[in-house]
């Protein structure tokens, strides 16, 4: 195997006479480093090294792509950190070998059309401190993915597609501008480290607490009063949510509002009920009402009483200890859980450790 390196030199004519020796090895040249030569465009002389496995034009003054570089089908490791590119080019699809691909450090705002076609074998895609406000829909043809970090761009949200990489084990998403977590999430079953510091996160899906392997979850920074039932039992060992605006456990009195139901929000409750009991006529006739089973597939349980509810609902707190096992931030004491109850009946009848919700 032939390597070449150019870190110790720093002329451009030094860096070509160089990359002209790389070009002699031909097929035998395996690594090239143009580390921090001032290059203002890839060689289109790479396609003549068509064994190279590594590339490395980090640092440099590149603001797009050669099609030659898409010649280099056996190349696993692409690094394009800290130059001039615009988007996430196109020509990386027909890099089919290609395992880890540095972007980091550009003025990306968008992906080229077709950049995630023919990447079935990415493991690792950086686009830290880039100028990203969306993600394609085509990112779940990433189907190897298994580290992603998009920290320091300008996303609002991640689409719901980026949840069904089945494979993806580490997502950074620091210092962006999201405000949601889509519900799918709980697809990510491989997830084992979360970071979404710094964003304007204020509520968490219920799906989250489906993700059964994380480990490492880092919510600082964000706008979250309240974690979604059964968060208490992700298996976590480390979490981290300073600066969040928790609710705190400090218990005032409030008057009560009357419940006034609408006419659906009575016949919900009685269809979900009965359904919930296996009411033969019902659960017959049901299946002539497709908008009907779409209602009230909306319905939650009530926390005291167990019974469904539609669109009514007193949301309660529930404060519990953090976990023994995990490392947490310091002045965490108690983690904030959401109880939704159907009625001011079940309310009244509620456990001492349950709260509602108060604004003072």
């Amino acid at each position: 195997m032939i390597t070449f390196s150019l870190f110790y030199f720093s002329s451009k004519p030094m860096a070509e006479r160089l990359l002209v020796r790389a070009l002699k090895g031909g097929k035998s040249t395996k690594i090239l480093t143009l580390n921090g030569k001032k290059i203002t465009k890839v060689p289109s002389t790479l396609e003549k090294l068509p064994g190279l496995k590594t590339l490395d034009l980090q640092n440099n003054l590149i603001p797009k792509v050669c099609p030659e570089i898409s010649t280099l089908t056996q190349l696993t490791a692409l690094n394009l950190g800290n130059n001039l590119l615009e988007e996430v080019p196109e020509e990386v699809k027909y890099l089919s070998s290609l395992k880890t691909l540095h972007l980091f450090g550009n003025r990306i705002r968008r992906f080229a059309s077709g950049a995630c076609d023919g990447l079935q074998n990415l493991i690792l895609l950086n686009l830290n401190n880039n100028q990203l406000s969306w993600i394609p829909e085509e990112v779940r043809r990433l189907k190897s993915l298994t580290y992603l970090s998009i920290n320091h761009n300008q996303l609002a949200s991640i689409p719901r597609e980026l949840c069904f990489l089945e494979n993806l084990s580490e997502l950074q998403l620091n210092y962006n501008q999201l405000i949601c977590i889509p519900e799918e999430i709980k697809f990510l079953k491989m997830l084992q480290k979360l970071l979404l510091v710094r964003n304007n996160i204020d509520i968490l899906p219920e799906g989250f607490c489906d993700l059964i392997n994380l480990r490492i979850l880092d919510i600082a920074g964000n706008i979250i009063q309240i974690f979604p039932p059964g968060f208490q039992d992700l298996k976590l060992r480390e979490f981290y949510c300073e600066g969040n605006p928790l609710f705190l456990k400090q218990p005032v009195n409030a008057i009560k509002q009357e419940e006034v139901w609408s006419l659906q929000e009575i016949t919900s409750r009685f269809i979900m009920n009965q359904l919930a009991v296996k009411d033969p006529f019902l659960m017959q006739a049901i299946e002539w009402y497709p908008e009907v089973r779409s209602k009230i597939s909306q319905g939650r349980k009530c926390a005291v009483c167990g019974k469904s509810f539609l669109t009514i609902w007193l949301e309660c707190v529930e404060f519990v200890p953090p976990s023994k096992n995990w490392k947490i931030s310091r002045n965490l004491h108690l983690v904030p859980l959401q109880v939704l109850i159907c009625s001011y009946k079940c309310f009244n009848q509620r456990g001492p450790n349950l709260f509602g919700i108060a604004q003072v």
